[in-house]
């Protein structure tokens, strides 16, 4: 059995991104259900840190957030680790309460994994990885950001994921 694909298109360029439903299957399939639904379209990057990674998933144009199913158990204990590359589920302080918003790692981030089941602990669920078209976000990481609100690190020209669907090869 070969793990899902999702096709990301981006101003930047295209994004493939490999699911790693072996190692996180409650995580891909909530990502899953949120790429069929058609809900990642017109929402943004929001927040881009050059030299950590770049996040999306959650806000329109409008930078009004997007409602949400519930949360998602924290899968972080599956030995995936967050590096280039990668991609992991945002989330509150609360290990369980990833939805929709993902993130990119643009570097190693070991200080993002897992490393025991306790506040400090619990990681940032990798599920799974770009597979091509990492120069997309090698240019999204690059953007020109300000503060916006509470929120820090938000592009200041806004980059959308025009859309994100299933790929089969």
């Amino acid at each position: 059995m070969s793990n899902p694909v999702v096709l990301m298109e981006t101003p930047e360029g295209d994004v493939l991104i490999e699911l790693l439903e072996d190692k996180a299957p409650k995580t891909v399939a909530n990502f899953l259900t949120y790429v069929d639904e058609g809900f990642y379209e017109g929402t943004l990057f929001h927040r881009v840190i050059d030299n950590f990674m770049v996040q999306g998933g959650g806000f329109d144009f409008s930078m009004n957030e997007k409602e949400t199913h519930a949360p998602v158990e924290n899968e972080a204990d599956n030995g995936v680790a967050n590096e280039k590359g990668t991609i992991a589920m945002a989330r509150t302080m609360d290990p369980h309460s990833a939805t929709a918003q993902f993130f990119i790692n643009v570097k190693d981030n070991a200080f993002l994994n897992h490393s025991g089941k306790n506040p400090q602990g619990w990681g940032y669920c990798v599920f799974g990885k770009v597979i091509d078209g990492m120069e997309a976000i090698e240019k999204i990481k690059k953007v020109k950001t300000r503060a916006y609100g509470p929120m820090d690190d938000v592009p200041v020209d806004p980059i959308s994921i025009i859309s994100m669907k299933r790929f089969e090869a």
